[in-house]
């Protein structure tokens, strides 16, 4: 197999470069709590969907699920559709009750919604389980990077880390919206070179199938068995749900109907592209039949077809989705550090000067304490394992009360802490019986966890004040925002990410054009060299049609300027 060559690192250099820059480009607009931590409620719902579906995405795709269609096939495809049932959810249920919220941070309406222990002990639990779950996605990148370079674990994990931490810092969700979109362009061209290439090495679609049919089976293997698939897409259902990054993408639009649109578009995604990320990795079996490590399919099967220049891309491509996962986690967790436990616990009287501070703070020591535990995860059974305890341990207990909270009225706030302390212990008792199946195991939690829930709103509370609260609450859930509550677009700030896009797309395009240049005469630099000028021909497009839609901005709305 080939290894990264010093093109390779140079693509590498100028993608971390080209993401550092922007995060710090967008830090001068950063001027308060709310931009920090929620994009001023004016995120794109176009760019909000794409992050959405990114902030989903990590190298744990190329690892984890990778390993899965090596071995099993399409039931990899299969697997990860999941993730399409709660983006539909949430467009019916969930979209117009959290934009509506007013929230800041997901463990802010566990205060409104049940009482103030109830968010500090979520807050905590949370943001502990936030930190396990993303010493999964650094694993699972260091992996890739060992397996492809000479870079050492802890070197790799150690660079990632600070860029991801640099751009998170500096512009907040804005950086990571805008970075996630610049790197969703990367990871699609450079993707879309290498399904050709595998088509070709394996001999065709038709080869393949006649090579290994089973592998065309959506429900091959043991994980495609009903009773695992079932218990997976719940589990999905509910860790989604109420994932805060996934939350968060709802409440940062302008209104309603764009959280739905940006819903809808997350379905479309999940849907879609999978497809065409996971297919490389089932060709692999065909391509590379005696992988001793099945998780190493994805990158094994880019070392051998890839030339210079287009791994050192595809590496970048890599670095992208798990960087993407991981600045929208820090940004999240940070918020809720930030406001439900340092200014609830520590300064209420906080200025937004002040809490902007803590926020970076917080930001950074997420990216510490994440990329020192990735170096223990292998002791877990690798990622997917690990993803797969993690969750029933404490996904599930947490997340139940959160979802189901928004949309019940009756259970109270003790129900909410006995899901929490109920379920953890229910998973703590049950992975501990290895005659008990994963899916047997995390089906019992499931009930059990929302059992609890349920049984505290039997009987109506006799706290009068709590009542009007809570009913006070659902009424704002159910009355649409007024024009005043939605927020002014700036024109001027809007032309700056426009052409901040268009900028990163020229960047891009040219990087793939140079790239390919040492293998123009191979069919993988002339893809490369394509996606290139596809690229720059966008940036074009963007610049003018930014500049378009400025001038007629000031003729038409003057008073929108300063």
């Amino acid at each position: 197999m080939n290894t990264l060559k010093t093109l390779d690192y140079v693509a590498i250099a100028i993608y971390m470069g080209l993401m550092a820059g922007i995060g710090l480009f967008l830090g001068k607009f950063v001027k308060n709590i709310g931009d920090y931590f929620k994009g001023g409620n004016a995120i794109p719902w176009v760019s909000g969907a794409i992050s959405n579906f990114m902030t989903k995405f990590s190298t744990f795709m190329f690892v984890a699920y990778a390993g899965i269609a090596y071995q099993h096939g399409f039931v990899a495809l299969t697997l990860i559709w999941s993730t399409v049932l709660p983006a539909l959810l949430g467009v019916a249920i969930f979209a117009k009750r959290w934009r509506r919220s007013g929230i800041m941070t997901p463990m802010e309406f566990l205060e409104t919604r049940f009482n103030a222990p109830v968010r500090q002990v979520f807050a905590w639990a949370g943001v502990f389980f936030k930190i396990l779950d993303n010493m999964v996605r650094l694993y699972a990148l260091g992996l890739f990077v060992n397996a492809s370079t000479s870079m050492s674990l802890e070197m790799a994990i150690l660079v990632c880390g600070i860029i991801v931490a640099l751009y998170t810092i500096a512009g907040g969700l804005w950086a990571v919206v805008v970075t996630d979109v610049v790197q969703f362009i990367i990871l699609m061209v450079a993707t879309l070179i290498l399904v050709p290439l595998t088509i070709q090495a394996a001999g065709g679609i038709a080869n393949l199938k006649l090579t290994i049919p089973d592998h065309f089976n959506p429900f091959n293997g043991p994980k495609g068995m009903p009773l695992y698939l079932g218990v997976y897409y719940l589990m999905i259902l509910v860790k989604y749900s109420g994932n805060w990054t996934f939350i968060q993408r709802f409440y940062s639009v302008r209104d309603e109907r764009a959280s739905q649109k940006q819903g809808m578009l997350t379905a479309v995604f999940f849907f879609f592209f999978p497809i065409i990320f996971l297919f490389p990795s089932i060709a692999a079996r065909a391509i590379l039949p005696n992988l001793e490590n099945p998780e190493m399919a994805y990158v094994s099967v880019c070392l051998k077809l890839l030339p210079e220049g287009i791994m050192g891309l595809m590496v970048a491509a890599m670095f992208a989705a798990t960087m993407s996962v991981l600045s929208g986690e820090y940004n999240v967790t940070a918020g809720v550090l930030t406001r439900d436990i340092y200014q609830r616990l520590f300064n209420k009287n906080a200025t937004d000067k002040e809490t902007l501070w803590v926020g970076r703070m917080m930001t950074l020591l997420l990216g510490g304490l994440i990329t020192v535990g990735a170096l223990f995860v292998g002791g877990f059974g690798g990622a997917f394992e690990a993803n797969k305890l993690f969750t029933g341990l404490f996904a599930i207990p947490m997340t139940l009360p959160l979802v189901l909270g928004i949309v019940l009225k009756r259970p109270k706030p003790w129900g909410a802490l006995a899901t929490v302390l109920g379920g953890m212990v229910i998973g703590l008792v049950l992975n501990a019986m290895p005659q008990v199946s994963w899916e047997v195991a995390t089906l019992i939690e499931i009930l059990s966890c929302i059992g609890i829930f349920l049984l505290s709103g039997l009987v109506e509370s006799r706290d009068l004040a709590y009542r009007e609260r809570v009913s006070a609450f659902f009424r704002r859930l159910a009355t649409p925002l007024t024009e005043a509550e939605k927020p002014a677009e700036n024109p001027i700030f809007m032309r700056s990410m426009n052409r901040l896009y268009a900028v990163a797309l020229l960047v891009t395009g040219g990087l793939f054009i140079v790239m390919s240049t040492p293998s123009l005469g191979e069919t993988s630099g002339k893809f490369a060299a394509g996606a290139g000028v596809i690229c720059l021909g966008l940036a074009g497009v963007m610049w003018y049609l930014s500049r378009e839609r400025a001038v007629k901005k000031e003729v038409n709305e003057p008073s929108l300027l300063p």
